[in-house]
């Protein structure tokens, strides 16, 4: 398995494990969404660069992008990125072979009218990332 598919997997353990569930917060990767999300809900995309220590290793993005419904104003989407610091920030991840290490949210920007439907706000939340293969 490579790196990628390695730090992919490392990721996504977060949001499929029993903690995160009860959350109660529809999560999809960024390229397998339903055709009836909701008006509420989180895509993830890995933003990997091949800037590794090594060849085994990577670093980037995990971005987290929050839709919540239009016209509530910004605490329903702060709100969820404080519960999505208490998985990522300065975590360490590791399902075998490497470990993901999370820094410190590097942007969480403001609401903004989602482009794709009108009646949510999407808000991007970043947070660098490094991968360690072995």
């Amino acid at each position: 398995m490579g790196k990628y598919t390695r730090l992919q997997s490392d990721v996504f353990s977060i949001f499929a494990s029993t903690a995160w569930k009860a959350e109660n917060l529809k999560t999809y990767p960024a390229n397998l969404m339903p055709t009836a999300p909701g008006d509420e809900y989180l895509r993830i995309s890995i933003l990997a660069s091949d800037q590794g220590v090594n060849s085994s290793s990577t670093a980037g993005l995990l971005i987290v992008e929050i839709f919540t419904p239009r016209n509530i104003g910004p605490n329903r989407a702060f709100t969820i990125a404080d519960i999505l610091d208490g998985y990522l920030v300065n975590k360490n991840i590791s399902l075998g072979t490497g470990r993901t290490q999370t820094g410190r949210v590097s942007v969480l920007g403001e609401p903004q009218p989602d482009r794709d439907n009108s009646s949510l706000c999407r808000t991007k939340y970043s947070i660098p990332f490094n991968f360690f293969g072995v």
